[in-house]
């Protein structure tokens, strides 16, 4: 590994916590940059999830008072995402990398136009449900089958849970992507485990990667003043649309 390669990873680890700072959809860069580093499809994907798990955790650790008051209807769908997700991620391994591949475009087109639909889809305020009540037997279900996509792939991961969310809980916006953050760590946590025990993930690239997307967070923070997030969106969405093409003409 070249300190080129090293420079590269890390810069793409960097633009990718600014970016989910900022306005989400980090996954691409991460994901496109270990892709075109020459990693195969599932290896990328697989490495690109560790990458972008400490800001999971620093993003769920802001909203720890609003979990505490919903604890009980979290633990149940945090419990339905593990589930979810480890059947996402099996069978993630159980494809190889020519079928992964030939899927790959598609989730990415599919990715991307969940990303730009995502100011559309964001939640309404809503009534806020009483303290402990519990989710919703629609919210499970759902729950359910968007942390199978998420332990499979995860790009549009936290797009797609808010929308969800939103259409099957109660509450105002920060209620909500409290549970939004809090689930992407169970399911990148249980993809985690998956992946390392299948011996899919780079570690070397992760490795390069991980202080990137940390030291990105915190920039994102000023970033975030000074860049509208609109310039973002459209970005991330060129990006997705790039890797999608890259793929389909390299397929």
């Amino acid at each position: 590994m070249s300190l080129t390669l090293v420079g590269i990873l890390f810069l793409a680890g960097f633009l990718s916590g600014v970016v989910n700072a900022i306005a989400g959809g980090g996954t691409f860069l991460t994901f496109g940059a270990l892709t075109l580093a020459g990693l195969p499809p599932i290896s990328a994907n697989a490495t690109s999830s560790i990458a972008q798990f400490p800001g999971y955790i620093t993003s769920t650790y802001a909203y720890l008072a609003d979990i505490r008051l919903m604890w009980r209807g979290a633990l149940a769908l945090a419990a339905i995402s593990a589930i979810g997700a480890l059947a996402g991620a099996l069978i993630l391994l159980s494809l190889d990398n020519v079928s992964f591949r030939v899927m790959v475009p598609w989730l990415l087109l599919a990715a991307t136009a969940l990303f730009a639909a995502g100011p559309w889809l964001r939640p309404k305020s809503q009534a806020q449900p009483p303290h402990g009540a519990p989710t919703s037997l629609a919210g499970r279900v759902v729950q359910f089958f968007t942390s199978i996509y998420g332990g499979f792939f995860g790009a549009g991961m936290g797009v797609m849970m808010l929308a969800t969310l939103g259409l099957t809980e109660g509450g105002d916006y920060h209620r909500l992507n409290a549970l939004k953050n809090l689930l992407s760590i169970v399911i990148a946590a249980v993809a985690i485990v998956i992946f390392a025990s299948g011996g899919i993930v780079s570690w070397w690239a992760a490795a390069a990667m991980v202080p990137g997307v940390a030291l990105g967070g915190y920039a994102g923070v000023w970033t975030a003043r000074r860049v509208p997030q609109g310039m973002v969106r459209a970005f991330v969405v060129a990006v997705g649309l790039f890797l999608a093409v890259y793929y389909f003409v390299t397929g």
